[in-house]
């Protein structure tokens, strides 16, 4: 343990507790930053209270032109020529905000963000033309006859008909592609029957005919773009989580070469090179230590919530934070070789293969598409052969084409994922990926993390008495000139105690093993219970620390990590539900076995590696099993994209909760209970939209076919069965 501020470094701290609950803000992030802008990671951030925090602070600080923060993407853009990322770190945290750098040229462009805005215009421009529309139709169907009748129906087209074109072009473009490759999609015979449909109205309207169906193109595209904009917003929450863990890699390293040190990028450093890592920064390669002491917070990437000392021969992988003394390191492994690369490899393979799921509609759809052909085409053909008309043939072919239309089925799912959505959100969760409910519905076993999970991750003191009250205010004043976790935890209980700092004089710290200072004449010391006397190993747990005055006894302080709110009542639920608990944690065996005690979980697993952690749950999946993976850290990232669904909190890393179905939102872990609750009824809605969607489709298209349904009455027709759809989904709220 050891004062960091004589390095610069910052304690983090929590960040406001009001952001928890606020609504996400606007993206206020700038199009066309440039290239050399400073890009940090703020994960902690949550509310318009934090953005202008940050931006606050940044732009009062020297050489800063500019910041922006991004809330959606939980990003800073720094404009500041003249600095580098590890100036600015240490600002961020002075206020009480995590942050990391990232490295803006792992990130792709946002075209699902795009995308998205182009369907909310396209279904905005729908909605409006339907509303008009249907004013005009009123007079219609009111008894307007002759010339009048003719007006409002060239005045409807004038409408319609721009608009089917333009808010009908994600339908029409992906027919097109469709058929450019030989295949015919769900949108080929929406495409088809938005085209019929407007060239039946336009060749009514011209010959002064009674019905003209404006009104139920507007409708049925209007429709069809709140199912396509519903499915496309569940799936561009999700970014890459391979594309953060890349983004994360420290792009910038100080390489000593003939004892002058010079900045270069990660990418050009190859094994052997000889690198300075400050206290504060990030591991930029695997490396062995040569020189200096430190200890290293490996929370990220093993999940080990207790900071490891480390000193030269030590292990040190990418990614890791080195907390309080300058280190020098040998370069053993960069980019494509790297801990971090092959777990960032890991997560991209687990992704690619749970993006194979396809959704119930999707595989409807499948079954869907040739049946509309064939029934449109037989009733075609067979009118026309009846009557020798072909403007009723072509009628009733537009009439089973709209009648068919998939706005239900396209609804089933989106409407039932929006809705329980909303009341999951209510409790605190975060649904990512529309299929999330669908695979969460079928999970029969949990496995969850520790660190940062199922505990909070922070240390809490086990008890003050091994601490002589005359001892405890110099104690308190060491724990205070500290930024080492367990320091903080035993300051925060002292002062909680009520007592007061003593007054210490020649405070110094020794990287990797503690702080000492004078007190009364005398030297006291704070830190590693080994440091100060004691034999390794004497019956003492990893999360300790001994504080000695003089030649004094050796007073030794356990800590625990406090459990997270609800985690009891959520593990409890999740077992009478006759699902299989299971703690895969990087800590060691000591704290993992207590905190499975404390919540009755019986299948743990203590000191597990990220592969390890992605190797277990391929190994229950092999088993035939559904696994739901709770977990926070990078060690988790791989683990949380095998499974069959993931969850992570809020305050989990962004890898992290890029990698997850579901986001927890705040502390309390009891809604991830509910979560399968909801679930298992959202599947039941589902199924009950296929279901009147079917049934909807059996007693329609007799009608239409057997020509008792104009197009206006089939478009009217298929609105309500999508009403219908959407009425019953919000059953669930």
């Amino acid at each position: 343990m050891a004062d960091l501020s004589a390095h610069g470094f910052q304690p983090r701290l929590s960040a406001c507790p009001a952001c928890d609950a606020a609504p996400l803000a606007l993206d206020l992030a700038k199009r066309g930053e440039k290239a050399s802008a400073i890009l940090l990671s703020l994960p902690g951030i949550h509310c318009a209270a934090c953005i202008s925090d940050v931006e606050r602070v940044l732009t009062r600080h020297p050489g800063v032109r500019g910041a922006r923060v991004n809330l959606s993407l939980r990003r800073v853009s720094i404009d500041a020529p003249d600095l580098v990322a590890a100036d600015l770190i240490p600002v961020v945290e002075s206020i009480g905000y995590e942050a990391h750098e990232l490295d803006a040229s792992a990130l792709g462009a946002t075209a699902a963000d795009r995308e998205g805005r182009d369907l909310l215009m396209r279904l905005g421009v729908a909605g409006f033309a339907m509303m008009n529309v249907m004013i005009l139709s009123v007079a219609v169907w009111s008894g307007a006859d002759a010339a009048t009748r003719d007006m409002f129906h060239w005045i409807s087209g004038a409408i319609a008909l721009p608009t089917v074109a333009f808010a009908g072009k994600p339908f029409f473009a992906s027919a097109w592609r469709g058929l450019k490759h030989g295949r015919l999609g769900m949108d080929f015979p929406i495409s088809l029957a938005l085209i019929l449909a407007s060239a039946i109205s336009v060749y009514e309207t011209m010959n002064s005919g009674q019905h003209a169906y404006f009104d139920g193109v507007t409708s049925l595209c209007f429709f069809l773009l709140i199912g396509r904009y519903l499915d496309n917003r569940a799936r561009s929450v999700a970014r890459s989580a391979a594309q953060e863990l890349t983004a994360l890699e420290v792009p910038r390293a100080i390489r000593i070469r003939d004892g002058a040190e010079e900045a270069v990028a990660v990418a050009d450093l190859v094994a052997g090179d000889e690198v300075l890592v400050r206290p504060g920064g990030r591991i930029p390669a695997d490396g062995r230590i040569l020189r200096g002491h430190s200890e290293i917070d490996r929370s990220l990437l093993t999940g080990e919530s207790i900071p490891a000392p480390a000193g030269p021969g030590s292990l040190l992988s990418a990614g890791e934070v080195n907390l309080t003394g300058p280190l020098v390191i040998a370069v053993t492994a960069v980019g494509r070789d790297s801990s971090l690369a092959r777990l960032a490899e890991l997560v991209s393979a687990a992704e690619s293969a749970r993006g194979r799921y396809a959704s119930l509609a999707q595989k409807a759809s499948e079954f869907y598409t040739p049946v509309v052909h064939i029934l449109a085409f037989t009733s075609f053909l067979g009118w026309l052969w009846y009557t020798r008309d072909l403007r009723v043939a072509v009628n009733i072919a537009a009439a089973v084409l709209i009648i068919t239309c998939p706005c239900a089925l396209g609804l089933a799912v989106p409407a039932v994922v929006t809705t329980a959505s909303g009341r999951l959100f209510r409790k605190g969760l975060l649904i990512k990926d529309g299929t999330a409910l669908e695979r969460l519905a079928e999970v029969d076993c949990v496995v969850f993390d520790k660190t940062g999970t199922l505990t909070m991750g922070m240390p809490q003191l086990s008890s003050l008495e091994p601490l002589d009250e005359s001892d405890r205010p110099a104690a308190l004043a060491l724990a205070q000139a500290s930024a080492h976790p367990l320091s903080r935890a035993l300051a925060a209980a002292l002062v909680e105690a009520g007592t007061t700092p003593a007054t210490i004089t020649d405070v110094r710290e020794h990287p990797g093993f503690g702080v000492e200072a004078r007190h009364e004449g005398g030297v006291i010391r704070l830190g590693r219970p080994d440091w100060l006397g004691l034999e390794t190993g004497a019956g003492l747990t990893t999360a300790a620390t001994a504080f000695r005055a003089g030649e004094g006894p050796v007073q030794v302080l356990g800590f625990s990590d406090r459990l997270r709110p609800g985690a009891g009542d959520c593990v409890a639920a999740i077992r009478a539900s006759g699902r299989r608990v299971i703690l895969l944690s990087g800590d060691g065996a000591g704290a993992v076995g207590e905190t499975a005690a404390r919540l009755g979980i019986k299948e743990w697993q203590a000191g597990v590696t990220p592969t390890g952690k992605a190797q277990a749950i391929a190994a229950l999946k092999e088993g035939g099993a559904h696994v739901l993976m709770v977990g926070d850290g990078l060690n988790d990232t791989a683990a949380l994209a095998a499974a069959h669904v993931a969850i992570s909190p809020a305050s989990a890393l962004d890898a992290a909760r890029v990698a997850s179905d579901i986001v927890l939102l705040g502390n309390d872990l009891a809604p991830v209970a509910e979560a399968l609750e909801v679930s298992r009824r959202a599947r039941l809605r589902i199924k009950e939209n296929f279901a009147i969607s079917a049934g909807y489709n059996v007693i329609a298209v007799p009608f239409a076919i057997m020509g008792y349904a104009t197009p206006l009455l089939a478009a009217l027709a298929m609105s309500i069965s999508s009403i219908t759809v959407t009425l019953n989904a919000l059953r669930l709220r």
